[in-house]
């Protein structure tokens, strides 16, 4: 991971950055006219217009993962936005092929009313994709290779600094995770970032969100207008962080039948096209159908929609 002011080298535990001694448990911002030296301590009159402190030749870096894209092949890529709304990008993302012939996606999204919601879902996707690639060095078979890599997201996201004080809860995120080999997708997750199976037969959403709204429904409680009008319905009712009573994640298995799209995407994507079927539909709407286009177009739908949230998206392009 990296400081969020001088771009140096930390530890998920570290209080200070070692490098300019920044206070990691503050929020990050941006470096401006106001600030003064993290390093040294000189006033923000000794800091010049490209940044550089004059009395310790200290430059304070502006890093940001507002935008990230990634693409290991032409069939298979990834992206995050910060959307229009939100001030920073909670959520993240790593896409990676092993062996010649087995993709990884993990994606999550970090809880914005816990403490330090973009340090969580960052740990998380290092540490989940670290293990489940250690997982199958090993043979292990993909389902308990992902239960694997959750437990390793979630000991990371458990180990972020925290102001016990706090009245705000303990650092967590979401995340939805994916092994695809021999035509099968293997998914994992927590929360109700989502997996979808997208087609001109048939599109499907692979996993149920954990969420307030889909225990209200499905108890009967409440319809499905009623429950969508509630201030409740995108509370989440499981989650990766300190303070979770059960870390173990659905999963579930889908053989691949024909051409397509597997989808993992956060709700920044999907509040915007819940409908699998939209979902195809967007996809074909697409420029370009090489797999960094589709997330590309998938994520300026969103943006134009209103961009309320961070939006994150993985897609792999399968062909008979």
């Amino acid at each position: 991971m990296n400081c969020h002011q001088c771009g140096g080298t930390i530890a998920i535990a570290d209080r200070f950055c070692e490098e300019c001694g920044v206070d990691l448990m503050k929020k990050p911002h941006s470096p401006s006219s106001d600030n003064g030296c993290p390093k040294c301590g000189a006033p923000a009159s000794k800091i010049d217009a490209d940044r550089y402190c004059v009395e310790c030749g200290f430059r304070q870096a502006i890093l940001s993962n507002d935008t990230l894209e990634l693409q290991p092949a032409p069939n298979f890529a990834g992206g995050s936005d910060r959307g229009r709304s939100h001030p920073q990008n909670e959520d993240a993302i790593a896409i990676e092929i092993v062996d010649p012939d087995t993709y990884i996606i993990v994606v999550c999204d970090g809880v914005s009313s816990s403490q330090h919601p973009e340090l969580a879902s960052q740990a998380a996707v290092a540490a989940g994709l670290n293990g489940i690639k250690l997982a199958l060095d090993r043979g292990t078979e993909p389902a308990s290779a992902i239960e694997l890599g959750v437990a390793a997201a979630l000991a990371a996201v458990s180990k972020i600094p925290i102001d016990p004080k706090s009245s705000i809860d303990p650092s967590s995120t979401t995340i939805v995770t994916a092994i695809v080999r021999n035509k099968i997708a293997t998914i994992g997750w927590l929360g109700d970032s989502r997996a979808y199976w997208l087609a001109p037969t048939k599109s499907l959403q692979l996993t149920q969100d954990d969420s307030w709204m889909r225990d209200a429904i499905e108890s009967g409680m409440y319809t499905p207008a009623e429950a969508e009008a509630s201030p409740y319905a995108h509370a989440i009712v499981r989650w990766l962080g300190a303070d979770t009573d059960d870390g173990q994640p659905n999963l579930t298995t889908f053989a691949i039948p024909s051409s397509g799209y597997l989808l993992l995407c956060t709700d920044g994507l999907w509040n915007y096209a819940p409908d699998p079927a939209y979902l195809h539909h967007l996809i074909q709407q697409s420029p370009a159908p090489e797999s960094q286009a589709l997330v590309r177009h998938l994520i300026g739908y969103a943006n134009q929609q209103g961009g309320q949230d961070n939006i994150t998206v993985a897609i792999l392009v399968t062909s008979d």
